[in-house]
C-alpha cells in the first residue's frame, strides 16, 4: 500500500483512540489471528457496538462481541452486501470485540486509482464443464478448486451488471472484485458449474445463443429460470445461432448482412425476456468478435455493455462494448488460473 494511504488510515485510527480515551477506553487492540478468516454469512443479530464518532464522510465504531462487519454494514451502511467497504478500507477480513473500525459512509475512490496504479477487473469466460478432452471443458473438480481458492483468498465476485456504474465513475467495487461468465448455454452448468456457484454464493453470467436451446446437450429454460430464480445467474445474449458476427456469408450482400446483424443482436433478446423474467441488456459477441456494424447495432439496441475474448482486466477506462474477457481452459493448473486473476496494475504499465 502507498505510504500516504496509511498514514491516512492511521490518522483515522489515531483519531479513534483518542475518542476512545475521553471515554475511558483503551485503543485499537492488536489484530489477532481471526481476522485472517473469512468474515461470516449476515446473521439477524443486529451490531451491538458503540458508535464513537462521525460526520458526513466516515464513522468511528467500536466493535462489539458477536459482531460482524455484514451486521455492521448494515447498521452503518445500510446494506450488508457493503461489507467489503469496511474491510477493504480497514484491511480485516473479521472484527474483533474493542476493535475500532473507521467506516467510509461513501465511496472515496469509485474509479480505484491510486498513486501506485489503478484497479482493473478481471471478467472470467468458461464454456463447458464436466468430463471430456476438449481444452473448453473444465472439470467439475477443477471449478471447484479455483471456486474454492477465490474464496479463500478474499476474491469478490460480482455480478457483471455491477460493472457499469464502475465504468461511468459512480461507484467503487471491491479491491479483489472478479466476475463469472459462461458462454453458450450447455447444461453442464445446471450440472456441474451451478451448485459450486451456489455453494459459495457467487454470481455468474450465462451468455445464450438461443437457437441452441432444445438441443440434446443445451440447458432448457426450466433449468434456466431456477438458476435466474436464486439471484445468483443472470441469462444474457450470445446471438441467434453462433455465427460471426463480422465475417460475410457466402453470397452475401450489405443488406443481408447488416439484415442478420440486427436479428442476431436483437433476437436473442426477444426470446429470453419472453421465457425468464429478467432484462436482456449485454451481450458478449460470438468468437469474441466485433466490428463497427455489430457495435452500432448494440447502441441502437440498447445494451449497456458488450464483452470480447481478448484477454486482460477493465480499468475504468475501458470501452464498454469491447470488455476484455479471459478464458479458462481445461488444461489450465491452479497457477495458470491464479495468473489470470489480476486485480491491480501499476501506473506505468497500464
Amino acid at each position: 500500500m502507498k505510504m500516504s494511504q496509511r498514514r491516512l488510515r492511521g490518522g483515522l485510527i489515531a483519531m479513534a483512540a483518542s475518542a476512545l480515551v475521553l471515554a475511558g477506553c483503551a485503543g485499537q487492540p492488536t489484530r489477532s489471528a481471526s481476522q485472517n478468516q473469512p468474515d461470516a454469512p449476515p446473521v439477524a443479530v443486529e451490531a451491538d457496538g458503540e458508535e464513537i464518532a462521525s460526520n458526513a464522510r466516515f464513522v468511528l465504531y467500536r466493535v462489539a462481541e458477536g459482531d460482524t462487519l455484514a451486521s455492521i454494514a448494515t447498521r452503518i451502511l445500510g446494506d450488508a452486501d457493503l461489507a467489503w467497504r469496511i474491510a477493504d478500507y480497514n484491511e480485516v477480513k473479521r472484527p474483533t470485540a474493542g476493535q475500532i473500525l473507521a467506516i467510509p459512509r461513501t465511496d472515496l475512490n469509485p474509479l480505484g486509482v491510486s498513486g501506485s496504479g489503478f484497479q482493473t477487473v478481471p471478467i472470467l469466460c468458461y464454456h463447458r464443464f464436466g468430463s471430456g478432452k476438449s481444452k473448453m471443458i473444465v472439470s467439475e473438480s477443477r471449478f471447484a478448486e479455483q471456486m474454492a481458492w477465490l474464496a479463500r483468498n478474499d476474491y469478490r465476485v460480482i455480478p457483471l451488471a455491477s460493472l457499469e456504474a464502475f465504468l461511468d465513475g459512480k461507484r467503487a467495487l471491491p479491491e479483489r472484485a472478479v466476475v463469472i461468465t459462461i458462454d453458450d448455454g450447455y447444461k453442464t452448468v445446471y450440472q456441474h458449474a451451478y451448485p459450486i456457484l451456489r455453494k459459495y454464493g457467487f454470481p455468474a453470467t450465462v451468455f445464450l445463443y438461443t437457437d441452441f436451446v432444445g438441443a440434446g446437450d443445451a440447458l432448457t429454460w426450466q433449468q434456466m429460470k431456477e438458476m435466474t430464480d436464486s439471484g445468483l445467474v443472470d441469462i444474457q445474449a450470445h446471438s441467434r445461432t453462433h455465427s460471426n458476427l463480422i465475417e460475410r456469408k457466402r453470397g452475401e450482400d450489405e443488406a443481408a448482412y447488416q439484415a442478420r446483424v440486427r436479428d442476431e443482436v436483437s433476437a436473442p433478446r426477444a426470446a429470453i425476456e419472453a421465457r425468464l423474467p429478467i432484462k436482456v441488456r449485454r451481450y458478449a459477441y460470438p468468437y469474441g468478435d466485433a466490428n463497427q456494424r455489430v457495435l452500432d447495432e448494440l447502441e441502437q439496441n440498447r445494451y449497456d455493455l458488450g464483452l470480447t475474448v481478448n484477454p486482460g482486466g477493465n480499468g475504468f477506462f475501458a470501452e464498454k462494448y469491447m470488455l476484455h474477457r479471459t478464458m479458462i481452459y481445461g488444461d489450465h493448473s491452479l497457477a495458470a488460473f491464479k495468473a489470470r486473476v489480476e486485480t491491480r496494475r501499476p501506473l506505468d504499465n497500464p
